[in-house]
């Protein structure tokens, strides 16, 4: 009698069984990531948003008017909420700005912000 050589059915069937688990850990593992990734990038789109309207408020501080509001706004192709609180602290004379980002859709704030302006600058 020949000996036959290759696979058994059964070490076909084990390595099968071990490349599919593989499989769905890489898939498990690469869908966090990606998840991470969106999130981490709408964190630093709102960091942007917040800044962009800083440096609007920063240039307006002379006339602002102290008070809260909220708007949407549109930036990188997506719409956000932006929460806007001014406070007056008379005794040093400046002017207190807390900022909340989300998205528009969302109640969840992705970014909190508390800048203080000096209400009159050069």
């Amino acid at each position: 009698m020949r000996a036959e050589k290759g696979f058994t059915l059964l070490e076909v069937m084990i390595a099968l069984a071990v490349f599919a688990t593989l499989a769905a850990a890489v898939m498990s593992a690469s869908q966090y990531v990606l998840g991470q990734s969106a999130r981490v990038e709408a964190r630093l789109f709102a960091g942007w948003l917040a800044d962009n309207q800083l440096n609007e408020l920063h240039l307006q501080a002379a006339t602002l008017a102290v008070g809260s509001r909220s708007f949407n706004q549109r930036f990188a192709q997506r719409e956000w909420r932006v929460v806007q609180q001014i406070v007056s602290e008379p005794a040093s004379g400046l002017l207190r700005v807390e900022l909340s980002v989300s998205p528009a859709a969302s109640d969840q704030t992705l970014l909190n912000v508390t800048h203080w302006l000096a209400r009159n600058h050069d």
